[in-house]
């Protein structure tokens, strides 16, 4: 019932203060590679808005009991809410937003014996793209490297992937921050084209040489509403552990993947072998081709920089579930002095 999923709304609130962010130079990029042969589908038209309006943008996943993806909602089958208070959606698309894909790829010294099946089932993800999708590969050792930066060649990411080479340590949270700077800084320069933007990082271990931390990645993930999608590789020993009858084995990198996704309206995977990955990535790729995109104009006008919270949900629909992120920070108005 409708009343059920207002109150939902009304119960929302926002709980989070801001935490100052370690903002860090972020290096010029290279400009993508120009893209290959025109592709034989027709790339979707892409949606503009161009009167100054701040539109919050959501990417919402609705599945029912079996977790099976709903399909052919309409507008008006959605109520959005931001801190209780009902919204009026302004925009609405099921398939025809192009994508925005950053995979990042863990490539430290612990990843040798595995970057033949890493690199096989991230091509098979990068294969799942559609016309007018682009992407962008993240090489992550004790520095960072863009490997293919943001564009539509797609023969040019795979040869990036296959060119990766396992050593060193692990900045997965610089990593995390310089994607999320480069593709927030990529939307602002798009001129007000609606486009989808998610993160796919995979790891198999804990972060080693980032000089930025989790707190620090988890403030601009709320800033730049970007879906974060995080593969785990479990260890052995945390595998043992885990199923020892002791006391379960804790992981920060595993609570930080698990809270990255779900902030984020994304998922969290902990497949136990390298053989899983394939799997994995189609899962990802299945949800991001069956994600209604959703914006509406926010009614508070107030630009106070705070965190406001965001509940999507199915009217007269109570037996699906609409996942999307937990919410944004707020425009900040600039400083009088």
């Amino acid at each position: 019932m409708r009343t059920s999923c207002a109150v939902v709304g009304i119960l929302c609130v926002a709980l989070e203060a801001r935490a100052q962010v370690l903002i860090t130079p972020t290096p010029e990029l290279p400009s993508p590679a120009a893209p290959a042969a025109a592709p034989a589908a027709r790339a979707p038209e892409p949606t503009v808005f161009r009167a100054g309006i701040d539109i919050v943008a959501l990417n919402v996943v609705v599945t029912d009991p079996q977790q099976r993806f709903v399909r052919g909602l309409e507008a008006r089958d959605f109520a959005v809410y931001e801190d209780g208070i009902q919204q009026e959606v302004a925009f609405f698309a099921a398939t025809q937003v192009p994508l925005d894909l950053a995979l990042l790829l863990d490539t430290s010294a612990s990843m040798h014996d595995k970057m033949d099946t890493m690199q096989q089932a991230a091509e098979g993800f990068l294969a799942s793209l559609r016309p007018g999708d682009r992407a962008s590969v993240v090489d992550i050792k004790d520095g960072v490297r863009i490997a293919y930066p943001m564009g539509d060649d797609v023969a040019a990411a795979h040869a990036a992937v296959r060119a990766t080479v396992a050593r060193g340590g692990t900045a997965l949270y610089n990593g995390l921050y310089l994607a999320l700077k480069e593709m927030m800084k990529q939307r602002k320069a798009s001129a007000g084209e609606v486009r989808r933007q998610a993160v796919a990082v995979l790891s198999d271990g804990e972060d080693t040489a980032s000089l930025v931390g989790y707190e620090d990645v988890m403030e601009l993930a709320k800033q730049a509403g970007i879906a974060i999608y995080t593969i785990t590789l479990k260890s052995p020993y945390t595998i043992s552990q885990a199923g020892a009858g002791g006391r379960r084995y804790f992981s920060e990198a595993e609570f930080a993947m698990k809270a990255l996704a779900q902030e984020t309206g994304a998922r969290a995977f902990f497949p136990t072998e390298i053989g899983q990955l394939a799997g994995v990535y189609d899962s990802i790729a299945d949800e991001l081709a069956n994600q209604y995109a959703l914006g509406y104009a926010s009614k508070n006008p107030r630009r106070d920089g705070a965190f406001r919270r965001v509940v999507v949900c199915v009217a007269d629909r109570p037996d699906v579930r609409a996942r999307t992120r937990s919410g944004y920070l707020a425009p900040r108005a600039p400083s009088t002095y």
